[in-house]
């Protein structure tokens, strides 16, 4: 007797218009027979109903957490591509000649042998470029569907770079951050994923959203697109650690500002990097994950 079940092909065929893209129905996480199920899935979710964000990110059943939250950052830096390309047109050396989000803080780009300053357009290109490095890394990630341990300390250090782009756009290119932010809801998805599964620390997230408490955030403006960060927390910076690791880039460790301890062994001399008007130091860390970074505050 012969088989009379149709089966579904899930491909977009050359010429196909854009309108007819994904016109197949949807299907469950647990009927998906590929390696890249986890991504179809989040995917399919966010054709859904891209406003859900809960539901997107809600954890299915005996998906592991390290792969869901591995899978939703790769996500997260495919769709900033968009958001990159927008501010091409706005954003360049010129108007923007650093990267920086509110008043209070420089970062300098660590793609870099030696990290340095940056236009944004620059770092956030550098960023998106160094997140692809080590999301697609044989060494980091061998596998789409086992995530080894050692490897999961990369995603926050990527996680928090990549929210600087979200920063710098709507601290400073606002109007280009609406219209991305109310077709995409990409920040306030990215804000609450973050948070869900503890990859950020709050103090760090500071673009105020319609539900935070935004205590932490001025409300003025200083008449340049910046507004102040106002919280007691500190960001101490390793030096740069030059390693084959291919792709590597900065690491920011959060701390109470404190002296460093060097137990049974010579303090390791600090170096400065100065800005305008702004010298900070920068000691060795030992709490590093292999990809260094420096920060600056003002």
């Amino acid at each position: 007797m012969e088989d009379s079940r149709e089966v579904m092909v899930r491909r977009i065929n050359p010429g196909t218009k854009f309108k007819d893209f994904y016109s197949w129905p949807d299907e469950d996480l647990d009927k998906m027979e590929s390696t890249l199920a986890i991504q179809q899935y989040i995917q399919q979710k966010i054709r859904a109903d891209y406003t859900d964000i809960e539901g997107i990110l809600e954890l299915p059943l005996k998906v592991d957490v390290n792969v869901w939250n591995y899978e939703h950052l790769r996500q997260f830096c495919m769709q900033l591509n968009e958001l990159c390309v927008m501010l091409q047109s706005v954003c360049s050396a010129e108007t923007c000649n650093q990267m920086t989000a509110t008043a209070s803080w420089i970062f300098l780009c660590a793609v870099h042998k030696e990290p340095k300053e940056c236009c944004a357009i620059d770092y956030i290109r550098h960023t998106l470029d160094g997140a692809a490095s080590i999301l697609n890394s044989n060494k980091y990630f061998p596998s789409r569907v086992n995530i080894k341990d050692s490897s999961v300390n990369k995603l926050p250090s990527t996680c928090r770079r990549v929210y600087r782009i979200f920063s710098h756009a709507f601290f400073h290119h606002k109007t280009i951050y609406n219209d991305f932010e109310s077709r995409t809801m990409l920040c306030h998805r990215f804000d609450r994923w973050v948070k869900k599964f503890d990859l950020i620390t709050p103090d760090l997230l500071i673009v105020p959203l319609d539900s935070d408490n935004t205590d932490n955030h001025s409300d003025n403006s200083d008449g340049d697109g910046y507004a102040t960060l106002l919280n007691n927390s500190v960001i101490e910076a390793p030096n740069f650690k030059d390693n084959d690791d291919e792709g590597d880039y900065a690491t920011v460790v959060e701390r109470p500002h404190q002296p460093q301890q060097f137990e049974g062994e010579a303090e390791p001399q600090a170096a400065v990097v100065t800005t305008a008007n702004t010298a900070a130091p920068i000691a060795a860390d030992d709490d590093s994950d292999d990809d260094d970074e420096t920060t600056i505050r003002e």
